[in-house]
C-alpha cells in the first residue's frame, strides 16, 4: 500500500504543481497564462488517451509488472519535461507524462481492493488515493516553492526523483496479485457496451470538472481577487491538500456504508460550496475556508465513483478502473478550459466557481439518470466475484 501510495504521491505532485507554477511557466516559455494553461490540458489529454488504451492492451499482463512499467514510463516523461527546450516540446513531454497516470491509479485501486476484501474496498482505494491528497499537502507546496525559487523545471526534477524511488519500492514490496477469472481483452472491450460505466464516467467528467475550474487558476485567484501575496500561495495549496486528505478519507467511509446516497449528497454539497466561493473570494479567511470545503467534497467523490465502477463493470474491471482517471482528467481539461473562457471574457477569477457549481449540478443529474436506469433494470452486467486464479 505504501509503495502504491508513493506512486500516487508523485503523480499528484506532477499533476497539480503546474497549476501553482502557471505564471512561472508562462514567463519561462514566453506565452500568456491562458496559453500556458494548455500544458495542464496536454497532461490531462495524455491521461485520457493512455488509460483505456493501456487497460485494453495490457488486460492479461500481471498487475505487479504493469505497475512497474507504468511508473518507469511516468519517470521518463517527467525527466523529459525538465529538459523541454520550448513550449511545443513541453506540451509533448506533459502529454507523455500523463499516459501512465490513469492506468497506474486504476490498477493500483484494483490491487488494493483485492488485498482488502469486499467489505473494505472503498477504504483501500481511498488509502491508495491518499497519496494524491498528501501530494497536495506536502508535494505540491514544496515543489511550488522550489519552482518559484529555482525555476519551474526544478519542480519536475523532484517529481522524477519520486518516480524513481517508487519503482524501487514497487519492485520490493508489491505482491503478485493474480488476474481475476475472465480477464481478457474481449472482456475489457465489452465494457464499452455498458451504459452504467458510461454514465458513471460522465458523472465524474462533469461533476468533478467544477473543482478544476477553480483550482487551475488558484495562484492568480488568490493574488488578484483575494489579495494574498505570492509567498502565501504554497500555504494555500497546502491547506487545499489538507482538505483533499479529509475528503478522500470521508469519501471512502461514506462509500463503504452508503455508496449511492453518499454520491448524491456529495454532489449536492459540492455545487453549493462552489457557488459560495464566487461570493467569498474577496474575503481572505472565507475564501481559504471555502476553498478547503471545495477540496473536501470534490475529493470525497473519487472513492465512491471508483467503487461504483467496480460494481457495474462486470469483466471490464481494468478498463473501468483506469477509465475513471481518464474521466477525472477530462474533467481537469474541461474545468481548465471553461475557467479560462470566463476569465478571458473579463468576468474575473471569481467567475470559474459559478461555472463549477453548474458543472456539479449537471454531474448530479447524470448520476440520477444512472440510478433511475439501474432501478428499472438497465444493468447489463452483474459485478464479478472476487475469485482469482
Amino acid at each position: 500500500m505504501l509503495a502504491m501510495m508513493l506512486g500516487a504521491f508523485g503523480i499528484g505532485t506532477t499533476e497539480f504543481v503546474a497549476m501553482g507554477l502557471l505564471p512561472e511557466i508562462a514567463t519561462g516559455m514566453g506565452v500568456t497564462e491562458p496559453i500556458a494553461g494548455r500544458v495542464i490540458s496536454a497532461y490531462a489529454f495524455g491521461v485520457v488517451v493512455g488509460a483505456p488504451v493501456i487497460a485494453i492492451a495490457a488486460s492479461r499482463v500481471r498487475r505487479r509488472v504493469l505497475l512497474l512499467a507504468l511508473m518507469v514510463a511516468f519517470t521518463i516523461g517527467n525527466a523529459a519535461t525538465i529538459f523541454a527546450p520550448n513550449y511545443e516540446m513541453l506540451m509533448i513531454s506533459r502529454f507523455l507524462s500523463g499516459l501512465p497516470h490513469g492506468a497506474f491509479f486504476g490498477v493500483a485501486a484494483l490491487v488494493a481492493a483485492e488485498l482488502a476484501g469486499p467489505k473494505s474496498r472503498a477504504k483501500a482505494v481511498a488509502h491508495v488515493m491518499l497519496g494524491l491528497s498528501i501530494a497536495n499537502v506536502v508535494g505540491v507546496p514544496i515543489a511550488t516553492a522550489l519552482g518559484q525559487q529555482l525555476g519551474w523545471r526544478a519542480a519536475f526534477a523532484l517529481v522524477a526523483t519520486i518516480g524513481a524511488i517508487t519503482v524501487v519500492l514497487l519492485a520490493a514490496w508489491v505482491p503478485d496479485v493474480p488476474q481475476p477469472i475472465g480477464a481478457s481483452m474481449r472482456g475489457e472491450l465489452a465494457g464499452f457496451r455498458n451504459i452504467q460505466i458510461w454514465l458513471t464516467l460522465f458523472t465524474g467528467i462533469v461533476g468533478f470538472g467544477g473543482m478544476f475550474a477553480v483550482y487551475t487558476y488558484i495562484s492568480s485567484t488568490m493574488q488578484q481577487e483575494t489579495g494574498l501575496s505570492r509567498a502565501l500561495v504554497p500555504l494555500v495549496l497546502m491547506l487545499y491538500g489538507v482538505g483533499m486528505v479529509i475528503g478522500n478519507l470521508l469519501g471512502g467511509a461514506i462509500a463503504d456504508k452508503a455508496l449511492t446516497p453518499g454520491l448524491v449528497g456529495i454532489l449536492v454539497v459540492l455545487s453549493i460550496v462552489l457557488m459560495m466561493f464566487s461570493f467569498t473570494v474577496h474575503i481572505p479567511v472565507l475564501a481559504v475556508t471555502n476553498l478547503m470545503l471545495i477540496a473536501i467534497f470534490a475529493s470525497a467523490l473519487v472513492p465512491g465513483l471508483q467503487t461504483r465502477l467496480m460494481d457495474v463493470a462486470g469483466n471490464a474491471q481494468t478498463l473501468a478502473a483506469t477509465a475513471n482517471h481518464s474521466a477525472l482528467n477530462i474533467a481537469n481539461g474541461l474545468g481548465a478550459l471553461l475557467g479560462g473562457v470566463v476569465i478571458s471574457a473579463g468576468y474575473g477569477y471569481g467567475a470559474p466557481a459559478a461555472v463549477g457549481s453548474a458543472l456539479a449540478v449537471c454531474g448530479l443529474l447524470i448520476l440520477l439518470v444512472a440510478i433511475l436506469l439501474e432501478r428499472r433494470g438497465s444493468f447489463p452486467q452483474a459485478p464479478i466475484s472476487a475469485s482469482v486464479r
